[in-house]
């Protein structure tokens, strides 16, 4: 469902796959962040999206006129998943709300996997 905004002028209507844009691409600028992952992981099998496709990592749901943003993400080994997560959540709330001036209900964090460096 996109998102609305009514003011003075008129409606102001925008796509749920904007609001997935701007949701990935804020969390590919976090660190620790490794990517984003399909939203399903069916018999346990991860894959990890290319930087032009994270926004399908990405679920928005709209009610009310409030944002809930679900993020399928696989983080580096290493860092420590809580501060990587608040992070993220942070930075995405921050973007959305500024960049559209709808308001970010909740930031859902899903960590999919952990890639490890050899």
């Amino acid at each position: 469902m996109s998102g609305k905004i009514m003011s003075q002028y008129g409606e102001i209507t925008i796509d749920e796959h904007v609001l997935a844009t701007i949701a990935g691409t804020a969390a590919m600028e976090c660190y620790g962040l490794v990517g984003m992952a399909t939203k399903t992981a069916a018999g346990g099998i991860v894959e990890l999206l290319k930087r032009e496709q994270s926004s399908k990592g990405v679920k928005i749901t709209t009610k009310d006129n409030l944002i809930t943003v679900d993020l399928f993400v696989i983080v580096e080994f290493g860092t420590k998943i809580s501060v990587v997560a608040n992070n993220i959540i942070e930075k995405v709330k921050y973007n959305i709300e500024n960049l559209t001036g709808m308001k970010v209900d909740k930031v859902n964090i899903h960590v999919q996997g952990i890639r490890v460096e050899k």
